[in-house]
């Protein structure tokens, strides 16, 4: 009896080791590259921080983690992809704010659904975005910009990183809470949208700082606001939008995020060290300074479970703000 308790109990002790050790030792079982999905086009923030974690979390499992563009569908068509993807841990996908909670609102019907094709990972950044403008608008502030839109409706015309996407919410709140009129032109990301303000296709932009803040350090853009509610240490001197003094904007706060979700049915210990490897990356100087230069600011989620609880929380969230803003896929 006493030979069975101690066998029963190394058996335990062996299983929480093998849980524990289950990244390096299920995932480096394989040669073949771990590919994390970044469903946005490369160059803007979500590809630059896929990147970085896709280095480090190789680093830390032993193995090649490849990051891989697959842009489209307001992140519809990499989400898809990840959903049908083999649940071992061989996929993992860089979801968004717009992937998980917004999308459920803004679409009648997804390619993939939010709730159950996928296995939360773990949260790893929150995202500001800027309203910067081109030069040949001539205006300095948002109070300028919302004159020029009012004297004539048919100025301004506005782009984003795709149809749902953060900017593009962003772009309606901002036309909900003042009443102005702008065009939507939407892009398969950031990138190619700051490559058409800069050139002057589109004219106007609520921009996460990566691809944006260069442009203005250069002049070739205009920053007139910061979206959130306080200013941000990347660009101190750019006012919050809730200090324009506009009407309809003294609460406006908006910021998106990131994280990493694994397909439906990724065994339960792969998940949990994928966790436990993500927050150990999240805290190393070398990538938290990398995320400030994104102008990004690092969340990590004590565990799957609890980023579960936060992309329910953000789906109510964004629904609401869908629903208040009118906004519709176009």
């Amino acid at each position: 009896m006493q030979r069975r308790r101690l066998l029963k109990g190394l058996g335990a002790a062996l299983g929480l080791v093998t849980i524990a050790s289950a990244p390096r030792g299920v995932l480096a079982q394989s040669d073949r590259p771990i590919v994390l999905v970044v469903p946005y086009a490369p160059g803007g923030t979500s590809d630059l921080l896929g990147r970085l974690i896709a280095q480090h979390l190789g680093a830390a499992l032993g193995r090649t983690v490849v990051a891989e563009n697959r842009p489209g569908a307001g992140t519809g068509v990499g989400a898809s992809f990840v959903a049908r993807a083999p649940a071992d841990g061989g996929t993992l996908l860089l979801a968004t704010s717009t992937t998980l909670a917004i999308n459920p609102a803004l679409y009648p019907k997804l390619t993939y659904d939010p709730s159950k094709d996928f296995a939360p990972v773990g949260l790893v950044a929150a995202v500001p975005f800027i309203a910067v403008a081109n030069p040949s608008l001539k205006v300095g502030t948002l109070a300028e910009l919302v004159s020029l839109a009012k004297r004539d409706p048919n100025a301004l015309i506005y782009g984003s990183a795709g149809n749902g996407s953060p900017q593009h919410l962003i772009a309606e709140m901002f036309k909900a809470a003042t009443g102005v009129q702008m065009r939507h032109v939407p892009y398969k990301g950031s990138a190619p949208a700051i490559t058409d303000l800069v050139g002057g296709q589109i004219n106007v932009m609520f921009s996460d700082f990566a691809p944006a803040l260069p442009h203005v350090r250069t002049g070739r853009l205009v920053a007139l606001a910061v979206a959130t509610s306080k200013r941000q240490p990347a660009v101190p001197d750019v006012p919050a939008i809730a200090e324009s003094g506009l009407a309809g904007t003294r609460d406006f706060d908006a910021a998106a995020w990131q994280g990493i979700v694994a397909p439906a049915g990724t065994p339960v210990d792969v998940v949990a060290g994928l966790s436990r490897e993500l927050g150990k990356i999240l805290l190393q100087p070398e990538v938290r300074a990398r995320l400030q230069d994104l102008s990004v600011e690092p969340r990590s989620s004590a565990s799957p479970e609890q980023f579960a609880a936060y992309i329910r929380s953000e789906a109510g969230r964004w629904g609401e703000v869908i629903r208040a803003s009118g906004a519709r896929v176009d």
